[in-house]
């Protein structure tokens, strides 16, 4: 699959390679990955670092959507997922744009309609009230979750006792753009790993951080030069023997 952030799309190679570069292409091409040197929240520098903002006209979450839209359906493929789930979950704020043109991509591109949920930050007590948003939660509902990057796991282990909390909902999985595969805990495990050990249902990546390196390597920029340097591979290298599982 070829992709660009003029909105255009062809089908190509749906396996696992093929969408993880695809979706490099994409992250690079839409200013959403960057290389230096930056401090993340947890404290750690990071020779690496995704922007969810960058996504910030149209066509730009539109394509996201159908990245999204592409991951999900290779997990109901593979058995991953199931392929009856009602809503599509994304916790305020970042994944809220994410749910919507998730859901828009299943049903334009893919002819499958499927509800699209997000909660709100505040409990609304006024006109139709409520703490979420889209389509409603209702007792035996399949939801499932998308996210941006998962760092820690923290906002999907605050959303899923609000989900539970509003009706007798089934979580059944998690689609996250990039897996970071860091150590999250004491454990040894990733954040990935913590959250499918204790909530108890799969976390799918468009593409997990070694997947993005490789495909980096082998780009070039407008100028000809590699996106990913031998010096900035190196470097990224030293940050997953450190930080990685």
């Amino acid at each position: 699959m070829e992709v660009s952030v003029n909105g255009q799309a062809s089908k190509g190679d749906e396996g696992e390679e093929g969408l993880s570069q695809a979706f490099t292409r994409f992250l690079l091409s839409s200013g959403a990955l960057r290389f230096g040197d930056f401090t993340l929240k947890s404290g750690r520098r990071s020779p690496y670092f995704i922007n969810a903002g960058a996504f910030n006209d149209g066509a730009k979450i539109a394509l996201l959507g159908e990245f999204y839209a592409r991951r999900i359906l290779k997990g109901v493929r593979d058995g991953q997922l199931p392929g009856d789930f009602g809503t599509i979950f994304g916790p305020a704020y970042k994944g809220i744009p994410l749910a919507v043109s998730t859901a828009i991509a299943l049903s334009s591109a893919h002819g499958r309609t499927v509800g699209y949920t997000f909660d709100r930050k505040e409990k609304k007590d006024h006109g139709d009230g409520g703490s979420f948003v889209g389509a409603p939660l209702e007792d035996g509902m399949r939801v499932l979750l998308v996210d941006d990057v998962m760092t820690a796991g923290t906002a999907v282990r605050e959303c899923v006792p609000k989900l539970k909390a509003a009706a007798n909902v089934q979580v059944v999985g998690l689609v996250i753009s990039v897996d970071r595969m860091e150590v999250a805990d004491d454990s040894g495990r990733s954040a990935v790993e913590a959250v499918m050990d204790e909530l108890g249902f799969p976390v799918l990546s468009i593409a997990n951080v070694g997947q993005v390196f490789q495909a980096a390597r082998g780009m070039q920029d407008e100028q000809g030069r590699p996106v990913m340097n031998e010096r900035l591979y190196e470097r990224a290298q030293a940050y997953l023997e450190r930080y990685g599982v």
